[in-house]
């Protein structure tokens, strides 16, 4: 589809892949774009339009959907990365993580299915990850949640055809932000995400392997278990 003349919506736009995706569509010429973020008192991003969004607030998605009736691109980009190692803590964190990264990637997504129907179909978008593919003892709860958004985002891209949506799914390593800084192994810049995203969007292609290691992961779901997880 084409992004130049579109209207889009970001969520999770403060930061990070957020940031870089609402930067990208300006670039590319979206006619506007609303960046949904928890505090717009605090967003000044030149271009952007601001809209108060938290993805786990159903009355807030409901409003979003009223202010953004215009969207022909929709983002899924919020997410938290907040549980607990595998074999202690709490287990808040990673309720939390199903909350944010998976339930509410769904609430939007139904939520502006509708909109996008009446706009001729457009886009749907949502920022996954290799762990939907790989699982992390450091990170299980993160994984989880990733692995049951890219069920959702298969389940979409089934239901929403016959409206015209493309339903595209964003996998890529470790990106440079802040929720990587403590994480010593190598890593993509935001911005790199999301000028692959924008050019999967106009080639209508449903699937971005943004790095090497998406893409070794991405193949290796065809192979053994031991490719993913080597027994020695």
């Amino acid at each position: 589809m084409e992004i130049n003349g579109s209207v889009a919506l970001v969520t999770g736009a403060n930061r990070g892949i957020g940031l870089a995706f609402t930067r990208a569509l300006l670039a590319q010429g979206a006619a506007k774009v609303y960046a949904g973020v928890r505090r717009p008192e605090d967003f000044d991003e030149p271009g952007a339009r601001a809209v108060r969004l938290d993805v786990t607030d159903p009355d807030q998605i409901a409003a979003a959907a009223a202010t953004v009736s215009d969207a022909t691109i929709v983002i899924n980009n919020a997410g938290i990365q907040a549980g607990p190692p595998l074999l202690e803590g709490s287990l808040d964190g990673a309720r939390k993580e199903l909350e944010v990264n998976y339930l509410g990637t769904w609430a939007v997504s139904r939520a502006f299915a509708p909109v996008l129907a009446t706009n001729g179909g457009g886009a749907l978008v949502n920022m996954l990850s290799v762990a939907s593919w790989r699982a992390n003892n450091r990170f299980p709860g993160y994984a989880a949640s990733k692995a049951a958004q890219w069920s959702l985002t298969n389940a979409l891209r089934v239901a929403l055809r016959d409206q015209g949506t493309l339903v595209v799914g964003v996998h890529v390593g470790y990106v440079d932000t802040d929720a990587t800084l403590a994480v010593d192994a190598p890593k993509v810049e935001a911005a790199e995400v999301a000028a692959k995203t924008m050019d999967a969007i106009s080639h209508d292609e449903p699937e971005v392997l943004v790095d090497e290691t998406a893409r070794r992961v991405r193949a290796a779901l065809s192979g053994p278990l031991e490719l993913l997880y080597p027994t020695a």
